[in-house]
């Protein structure tokens, strides 16, 4: 707690002291030199610097700190990955090591970064490959390194008089959404020393300008610019590790670029004009990372298997070319850790994907592979002759040759054609994947069923699978490749490391067979399903996933409930047109419900502390509110319905949420989010709201129509008219409000849930009845409801 004192017990500085705690011992002593510290009394300590991460900065091994300052200075509006970061830092010459791979011990300081809580992993990224550093953290190490980098940024206007102030060795530009005019490349040119350059967003590059004043070079980072005018220059950097020119309108690369002998890394994502590499690129005996994603680049040059050295490859095209495959380019790189090959649809016979010897490359970890896609909007587009079953085949036998090596960590399969999934996948050949943590396949166009094997793989914790609109049943052979053994205790536990799981996109599938005795995914933790037509929910789910906490369910269609989740914390139901029931989640702490327009019951939520709920087409706050006890209510509605509830204790939907203790409601206006607000605390009692009072008065005097067939507790409905089809129908309220208006409205708004729901006739849902009616009605207009129940007989409302 003393520790927590000194922090002034500000969140990042206890975050960062315990970043710095995990590296040590749980020794008393080891903690109390760190309370005892001198820092914490330095009295001319900037105030830039932190103390917490002060004293997490001098802990630091000498290799560490350079890698933490040269991340502060990382433009923000751009994304870094992790294999990008330690590629520069490789580059800058951080890494040192012989008996291990420079990426190896980089990604160990990135994740030390992480340990120590001085950048934070970004959540839906797996394997915290893309991390933010907070700004006080990037202050502090920018501070630090002050008198050798210098960051500009957009939102300063006086970034040419900053460039101009000294020499630097590193410089850092973002210039995406400048005011002013856009900073014009000669305005840097005076820097001549540097060896570190950074340039996100517009810059003016004039015909003579070029990057001869920069021969100091190491690394060079430009991104959206106009990079063509700078490329005859570029191979004047004799120096140059680092080469990223992502997302620039570049069509060509220097053909001599293999003069650049210390080039280590080349990042070309995203330059979609840029269609061939020059073939003096297969020279280049020092490059480590290759990445051509998003280009227009469908063949590599021969000779590209001399890149020996390379680590990481993205995007490797495959194309043929007589009796020539660049599959075989693949064979003697051997020291590849992460891979990514695209276009296996081209390949004309299985033989030479075995050349390409992916079984052999012990070290890798990271496998990709793609087709051609065939999927629009989630389901198979059909050309005029379809998918041959001939192609089918091939592309089955080609990716049964690409067999991976025993570490293989992450795996992907992307486009992928076949109907069969690879043997390698299969129940009688799990061992090759026995390493496998990862696992993500994207639109299987014609696969008819998942691959029985997956559930004995004893490392696997992330499971991905999106668009496969041919998979209508999930059996348990997907669970148990023994699925046919009949003693179900003598099985062992499936999926037993499984934490999430995702199933998007399986547009057809409508069963999950799961019984009780199957035992598998103990420590599931996260569960997506989105876009499918599952009817219910297996039973074997909610009883053997008991470490379940979030569970997120859209755009399920025919699910009409969930139930007995007795983990879940979290869970997020969007856009599902079916949904009625949720109940029995004992533990479920946040809901969050988006336009689930049949919703009517929640129950079983005695943890409930806050509930989302966003409907645009709401015309009244929903009945189940009534009885719901959450603390904080979130409501995103129409304009209609936010000014209602600004009415306060006069508004019909009072009793509906004025038991919440804090109530937020929101409605948009002219394409302006949250313009309208109504804000209501219980205890002490507030109610606020920039609606003004004449519009809240004229809307509680104005009649409304209301949705009357979604919501509305008398189930029962008739055919209307004597000649009228009995699927023409209208819910009883209605039909009384249309024909007998007059005589009864008094009641209407009295008993009706649309007109001031009131409990007393119907104290539960669906609960009115006939005599209750007849009764009420009797008393209003004198028999005429009598009258009319002689020619039409309904049954029970």
């Amino acid at each position: 707690m003393e520790i927590v004192t000194k922090c002034d017990y500000l969140p990042l500085a206890v975050k960062v002291m315990g970043g710095l705690l995990r590296q040590k011992t749980a020794r008393r002593r080891e903690w109390e030199n760190i309370l005892n510290d001198s820092i914490w009394s330095a009295s001319q300590m900037p105030e830039e610097l932190n103390y917490a991460i002060y004293l997490s900065y001098e802990d630091m091994s000498p290799n560490l700190k350079p890698c933490f300052l040269h991340y502060s200075i990382l433009p923000n509006s751009t994304t870094f990955l992790a294999s990008d970061i330690v590629a520069m830092w490789i580059s800058e010459g951080f890494v040192h090591g012989a008996s291990r791979d420079l990426e190896e011990i980089g990604k160990e300081y990135y994740d030390e970064l992480i340990e120590r809580n001085l950048i934070e992993p970004v959540t839906g990224y797996i394997e915290q490959i893309h991390c933010n550093m907070h700004d006080v953290v990037r202050s502090f190490a920018q501070y630090l390194a002050r008198n050798e980098a210098l960051v500009a940024q957009n939102k300063e206007t006086d970034i040419a008089d900053k460039i101009n102030s000294q020499k630097f060795f590193r410089l850092s530009l973002e210039t995406r959404g400048l005011e002013s005019d856009e900073l014009e490349w000669y305005s840097i040119q005076a820097q001549t020393s540097l060896r570190t350059l950074f340039s996100v967003g517009p810059i003016k590059i004039k015909p003579g300008d070029s990057l001869l004043a920069f021969s100091n070079l190491w690394t060079l980072h430009v991104e959206d610019a106009n990079f063509d005018a700078l490329v005859e220059s570029l191979n004047q950097l004799k120096h140059l590790r680092y080469l990223s020119i992502a997302r620039t309108n570049t069509s060509t690369l220097p053909e001599n670029i293999g003069k650049m002998k210390f080039l280590q890394c080349i990042n070309l994502c995203g330059c979609k004009s840029l269609v061939n590499l020059p073939s003096s690129i297969v020279t280049l005996q020092q490059l480590r990372f290759l990445n051509i994603a998003g280009t227009g680049i469908s063949n590599i040059p021969k000779g590209f298997h001399g890149l020996t050295n390379l680590r990481n490859l993205y995007m490797f095209p495959v194309h043929m070319d007589g009796d020539w495959c660049s599959l075989e380019e693949l064979g003697p790189l051997s020291q590849l850790t992460r891979l990514h090959i695209s276009g296996l649809d081209n390949v004309s016979s299985s033989s030479f994907a075995t050349k390409a010897r992916i079984g052999e490359k012990v070290r890798l970890s990271y496998l990709s592979l793609e087709c051609t896609s065939r999927i629009r909007h989630g389901r198979l587009v059909k050309d005029e002759e379809g998918i041959p079953e001939e192609q089918q085949q091939l592309i089955e036998e080609v990716l049964n040759e690409l067999h991976p090596p025993l570490g293989l960590e992450n795996l992907e399969i992307i486009w992928y054609l076949g109907q069969r999934l690879p043997r390698w996948m299969m129940s009688t050949s799990v061992v090759p994947l026995g390493s496998l943590r990862i696992l993500t396949m994207e639109d299987l166009a014609c696969c008819m069923e998942l691959p029985s094997g997956l559930c004995q793989l004893p490392c696997l914790e992330f499971l991905q699978i999106i668009r496969a609109p041919v998979i209508k049943r999930v059996g348990l052979e997907f669970l148990q490749s023994n699925h046919h053994c009949l003693n179900h205790s003598q099985v062992g536990v499936s999926f037993r490391r499984l934490s999430t799981l995702n199933f998007n996109g399986l547009v057809e599938w409508e069963e999950w067979e799961w019984e009780l005795q199957v035992k598998a995914m103990p420590i599931l933790e996260k569960l997506i399903l989105q876009k499918c037509k599952l009817r219910h929910m297996p039973p074997g789910l909610a009883f053997h996933a008991r470490a379940l906490k979030k569970l997120y369910i859209n755009d399920v269609k025919h699910l009409s409930s969930l139930e007995n989740f007795t983990s879940i914390v979290h869970l997020d139901v969007f856009r599902n047109a079916d949904l009625e029931r949720i109940s029995n989640l004992p533990k479920l702490q946040k809901l969050i419900i988006i336009m689930c327009p049949k919703m009517k019951v929640l129950e079983g939520l005695p943890a409930l502390q806050r509930l989302n709920l966003e409907d645009y087409d709401m015309e009244t706050v929903p009945r189940y509110l009534q009885d719901l006890r959450t603390r904080h209510l979130l409501l995103n509605c129409s304009l209609s319905l936010l000014t209602s509830l600004a009415a306060g204790k006069t508004s019909p939907e009072w009793d509906k949420f004025s038991h919440i203790q804090q109530v937020k409601a929101y409605a948009n206006d002219a394409g302006i989010l949250r313009k309208w607000y109504v804000l209501y605390t219980r205890d002490p009692f507030h109610l606020e709201t920039n609606i003004s009072h004449p519009v809240i008065a004229r809307a509680c005097n104005k009649p409304k129509r209301l949705a009357y067939t979604t919501t509305c507790t008398i189930v029962d409905e008739w055919p209307v008219g004597r000649r009228t089809s009995t699927d023409k129908r209208q819910p009883l309220c209605q039909r009384l409000r249309c024909n007998a208006y007059r005589h009864l409205v008094l009641w209407l708004r009295r008993e009706c849930q649309h007109c001031n729901e009131v409990d007393d006739l119907a104290p539960s849902s669906d609960q009115w009845t006939e005599t209750v009616i007849y009764s009420a009605c009797t008393r209003l207009v004198g028999g005429r409801y009598s009258r009319q129940q002689r020619h039409t007989k309904p049954s029970r409302m």
